[in-house]
């Protein structure tokens, strides 16, 4: 069958059938196969839903996300296609999650396309199973001057919902789940972010998704997202974001609350779980002082956890590969800035 299985096909739910577009890319001397995407819904939450690709083949089963809290999201950056790759997936798919965050740096292909097939048989059992929300990274880029438009294989493959939230870019778009408002901006786009119309009444929750971290003590990737950071820092401590999750350098840190450099109530807890098993392998070097609003860093592959238990309590926690699942490399539970003791949501709006 020439068709790529992802969850974005045509499907059947039920006795329903949902008719899509199919699209197909070439690149260079590769072609790809029928590529199909569909709009499906609505749909109840908290539901499995068993559908067929095209009305044939394999039957698959969706279980959707809950419409109310508690939530678990899932979070891995810098997936690649290594056997540290199938260890993180396989954590993951014992974690009974809701939705998947992955902050770029999908296949590391890098211009090989048949690198995105690969992957998309890789994940296919997960990711046609639960929702997987996706942003794009510098692997994803694949940028060939005067002869190919950047991310075409990432837009042709991984298409999200953005025009469902007003945005212009496949690159950079919003969603709802449950009580959390989730931001998926590019780090290498420029777009336009309208923060004043998130509902915090019913999204107390304010999540921010990107590749390139601003706050990092390691080593590599130092200052790469400073010119971004300029601009959107402000932006986001103005909206009150809770947490930032970013992938990039190839380890995991979290940060204290922070903002401008400095350890601050009303900040942002930045996450960078870049370490999903990409085939570059670990960013071990870290700096060897840490900087005071550097909470935890380490340089192992893993996935972390973000379970939002109600509007103003959250549990995040990281594993580390090489534990058995169960066991919690990091461990933290966040207030919500909304609910903040401190006044920080009034204070920065």
């Amino acid at each position: 069958m020439d068709t790529l299985m992802f969850l974005q096909m045509v499907l059947v739910v039920a006795a329903t059938a949902a008719v899509g577009e199919s699209s197909r890319y070439k690149y260079l001397l590769y072609h790809s196969g029928n590529i199909h995407h569909t709009v499906i819904g609505p749909l109840e939450h908290n539901t499995i839903y068993f559908y067929r690709c095209g009305g044939e083949g394999p039957e698959f089963s969706l279980k959707t996300a809950p419409s109310e809290f508690p939530i678990k999201l899932a979070v891995a950056g810098d997936l690649g296609q290594t056997g540290w790759t199938k260890s993180t997936l396989e954590h993951i798919n014992k974690a009974s999650y809701d939705v998947l965050l992955l902050p770029g740096d999908l296949s590391y292909a890098d211009y090989v396309q048949t690198g995105w097939d690969t992957f998309g048989e890789l994940v296919q059992p997960l990711a046609s199973a639960r929702p997987w929300m996706v942003t794009n990274g510098n692997h994803d880029k694949e940028h060939v001057p005067m002869m190919k438009q950047d991310f075409l294989a990432y837009n042709s493959r991984w298409k999200m919902p953005y025009n469902e939230s007003a945005s212009n870019s496949n690159l950079y778009y919003s969603f709802d789940v449950a009580g959390v408002h989730v931001l998926m901006l590019g780090s290498y786009t420029h777009y336009d972010a309208d923060l004043s119309k998130v509902n915090r009444e019913k999204t107390p929750w304010l999540v921010a998704v990107f590749h390139v971290p601003w706050y990092n003590t390691n080593e590599a990737h130092q200052g790469e997202g400073d010119e971004m950071m300029a601009v959107m820092e402000p932006l986001l401590h103005a909206a009150a974001v809770d947490v930032a999750f970013v992938g990039h350098v190839h380890a995991y840190e979290r940060t204290n609350r922070v903002f401008n450099h400095k350890s601050d109530p009303c900040g942002t807890v930045h996450i960078t779980i870049g370490d999903g098993g990409n085939r570059e392998g670990l960013a071990k070097g870290f700096k060897e002082s840490q900087a005071e609003w550097s909470a935890f860093r380490e340089a192992s592959f893993g996935h972390g956890e973000f379970i939002v238990v109600n509007s103003s309590h959250a549990s995040w926690n990281w594993h580390r590969n090489d534990d058995d699942v169960a066991v919690k490399s990091d461990q933290v539970w966040i207030q919500s800035l909304k609910t903040s003791a401190a006044g920080c949501f009034n204070k920065n709006i």
